[in-house]
């Protein structure tokens, strides 16, 4: 081992001691999170649902949010409102989607975390209409603060909306399709929008690997993060985020404490609960299988319980639902023992 170390230089060495060193702080503070952090007594789950990805997907979108809501006992939900789908020409709406879900949820008795802009979850992130993205950005704001005005009014009376998410991880700039740059003033302008017209919940999100949160804790009144173990990369093909379970709890205590101190609370607002897949590349269901196990998907959900945090919203339940359909129930069996 003299040996070995003799021929190394300098740097080498260095980098070597520095690695041990944040291996065992990390370690370190792993075992004192757990020891001395006050762990929620009682854990809520629920789902974000897609009816564009359920159609990508060749499910019957309604039947399926029907069971998601009857079968699998879901009370908490996040969905989304695409503007391409409730403005497909200006001032023409359509909220048929929006109305049946909305109403579905009320009849079961579910929360609704309804998301607003133009940013969405779901892959191209951004769903603007094709007549929107035809003018320049400063118009196209001024379009969409009027749909989130549109939206917001004509559901602040149902029951079923617990808060409004505005923007979909909105300052997170490398990932998304057809997006204008991140703008934190016009970011603030939606809040303080929505805020003028409805006295319910505002959430912001961040990418919890790749966002600094900052700006995203100060404008809300709950702060979602996200949580993705594996990821596909371009040029890393799937990687695993090497990020401890406390270190999210630690960086919204440390953000709450010296820059967002209005903001309540922290959720995880999508939970990885299916594979990462290359996007428009078919990938058959059985090898799906194999990307992304019942184990998998076990192992997140319980390295989700260690970061402290007492709610989340798994994504990929339609990704359930496709798998049952294609020969592999078992993810749906197992989600079923999950909601109460």
């Amino acid at each position: 081992m003299d040996k070995f170390f003799l021929h190394l230089k300098l740097p080498t060495i260095i980098a070597v001691i520095s690695l041990l060193v944040i291996l065992v702080v990390i370690l370190v503070g792993e075992m004192a999170f757990e020891k001395f952090y006050s762990f929620p007594t009682e854990v809520n789950l629920g789902v974000t649902f897609s009816p564009k990805y359920a159609k990508y997907l060749k499910l019957d979108w309604q039947k399926t949010y029907i069971r998601i809501l009857d079968e699998l006992k879901v009370s908490r939900i996040r969905i989304p409102t695409y503007w391409e789908i409730l403005e497909p020409a200006p001032s023409e709406y359509n909220f048929s989607e929006t109305d049946f879900m909305l109403k579905e949820a009320e009849e079961k008795g579910a929360e609704v975390i309804l998301v607003v802009g133009a940013r969405q979850p779901r892959w191209p992130e951004c769903h603007i209409p094709s007549w929107a993205k035809k003018l320049s950005v400063e118009s196209r704001k001024k379009e969409l603060l009027q749909l989130v005005r549109t939206v917001v009014e004509r559901y602040e009376n149902n029951p079923a909306i617990a808060a409004w998410q505005v923007e979909n991880e909105p300052l997170l700039q490398v990932f998304g399709e057809g997006c204008d740059q991140p703008d934190k003033n016009f970011l603030r302008e939606e809040v303080e929008l929505v805020r003028s017209l409805s006295d319910k919940t505002v959430i912001l999100t961040d990418s919890g690997e790749l966002g600094l949160w900052v700006t995203s804790m100060r404008l809300s009144d709950v702060f979602g993060t996200t949580l993705y173990r594996q990821v596909y990369d371009r040029f890393l093909r799937y990687a695993t985020y090497p990020i401890p379970p406390y270190l999210y709890n630690i960086k919204s205590v440390l953000i709450r404490k010296f820059f967002a101190p209005g903001n309540k609370k922290t959720i995880v607002v999508e939970l990885q609960a299916e594979p990462w897949l290359a996007h428009g590349k078919f990938i058959p269901p059985v090898q799906q299988a194999q990307f992304f196990t019942t184990k998998d998907l076990k192992n997140y959900i319980n390295f989700f319980q260690k970061t402290g945090f007492d709610e989340a919203y798994l994504w990929g339940v339609e990704w359930w639902y496709f798998m049952a359909e294609n020969g592999h129930p078992e993810y749906l069996n197992y989600a079923k023992t999950l909601f109460k």
